[in-house]
């Protein structure tokens, strides 16, 4: 495959160890001090970003773009951890973070992002992002992305991309019972929003952190100001799943047993 331009969608989440209370607020739901809270790049976008920087880096030449919508402070401090892992420019929108959002607009904004992207060729495009979210997960933010800019070719829950001699490559996108379901795409430009991929953590590089601040930092200084409004979006209510079970370890046990186990809990 030739080189490709690589454009990952990114957000924001609130760490996911703490201790995360949604409450009703006078504008809308909200989590409880959210402003507070430490931030991490959101699991699922940290997955697309870590596979466009190993496709990257087997195709010389390519190159990879994070687009990111969040407040300008968050974003940051969340900038400051992940530009140590692997190489990426940024692009950066200052706006909200929260998951109380309308996926169209934050799509529209991404989009718009992308499309100014300077020197962006359409033909080497590959858009990630995460198929699933640590906030909420719409599951419709990526595709909108995607028809905005015109790219038919989109795939969700992507764990694995082959890429052929010819530069199409095999999309495997997760389907039940642990299996997955293999598609041939012709090629850039597509749509990509991943599950957790195979790719393990990288380690943190102190060389890759500095070449990436020489970027991320004019960057977030000119990060453009952008607003949700989310108008005729209303939430009922807004609650921490409950938990449903008690986790338990237990070594050497059938399978069948296993299986017993899980259904006696469905159909309590």
């Amino acid at each position: 495959m030739s080189e490709l331009q690589i454009v990952v969608c990114g957000g924001i989440v609130p760490d996911p160890l703490q201790t995360l209370a949604p409450q009703m607020g006078p504008t809308g739901p909200a989590l409880k001090n959210e402003m507070m809270l430490p931030a991490v790049l959101d699991p699922w976008a940290w997955h697309s970003l870590n596979e466009a920087a190993n496709l990257a880096k087997k195709n010389p030449g390519s190159k990879v773009t994070l687009v990111s919508l969040g407040p300008k402070a968050k974003l940051q401090q969340v900038m400051m951890t992940m530009a140590q892992k692997v190489p990426f420019e940024l692009v950066a929108l200052d706006g909200p973070a929260s998951g109380f959002t309308e996926s169209a607009e934050v799509a529209a904004l991404l989009a718009e992002a992308i499309e100014g992207i300077p020197g962006l060729d359409k033909s080497k495009l590959l858009v990630f992002g995460g198929w699933e979210s640590a906030s909420r997960g719409a599951g419709t933010t990526m595709q909108v992305v995607g028809e905005i800019l015109g790219i038919a070719d989109q795939f969700l829950a992507v764990d694995q991309i082959d890429v052929q001699a010819d530069g199409s490559f095999k999309v495997y996108e997760r389907v039940e019972g642990g299996k997955h379901q293999v598609s041939v795409c012709a090629g850039a430009p597509a749509v990509l929003g991943w599950a957790t991929g195979n790719l393990p953590e990288p380690p943190n590089n102190p060389q890759i952190g500095m070449m990436n601040m020489r970027t991320i930092m004019p960057s977030l200084q000119k990060a453009k100001p952008t607003q949700v409004k989310s108008e005729g979006l209303k939430f009922a209510s807004v609650e921490q799943p409950q938990q449903r079970r008690d986790t338990k370890i237990v070594k050497d046990m059938p399978a069948d047993q296993i299986a017993a186990e899980i259904v006696e809990w469905i159909r309590k």
